[in-house]
């Protein structure tokens, strides 16, 4: 399997070849991702949990698909900012584990300031 820095190199060359950084700003990009982040959310609308779980193998394709969709322009995002995003993620986890502690939030889905001290 590819890491994301050569997924990375091949996404930067793909838009160079085609002249198309020019378009790729953060603005563009962002707003790029939420619609690729929509058409992921219509393949689960209206589906039950229990549905959502058990795709067929062509909605589950289809899903990959946008899955990669928004891989590609979030990876696209984060390189025109100068951001890693893997360090940026470990960073996010270490500040979760801060917030929600094991030991206070096992099995419990409340946002961090629901819980009250």
């Amino acid at each position: 399997m590819d890491s994301l820095d050569d997924l990375n190199t091949r996404l930067i060359r793909f838009a160079r070849e085609r002249d198309w950084e020019q378009f790729h700003s953060p603005k563009n990009l962002s707003m790029a991702l939420a619609g690729e982040v929509g058409e992921l959310l219509e393949h689960f609308q209206w589906l039950t949990e229990a549905q959502s779980r058990d795709l067929t193998p062509e909605k589950k394709e289809q899903v990959a698909l946008e899955l990669a969709d928004c891989l590609i322009y979030l990876i696209r995002l984060a390189e025109r900012l100068g951001v890693d995003p893997i360090a940026a993620a470990y960073r996010k986890i270490a500040i979760n584990e801060g917030r929600y502690p094991v030991e206070r939030v096992r099995g419990d889905a409340r946002r961090a300031g629901e819980y009250g001290d």
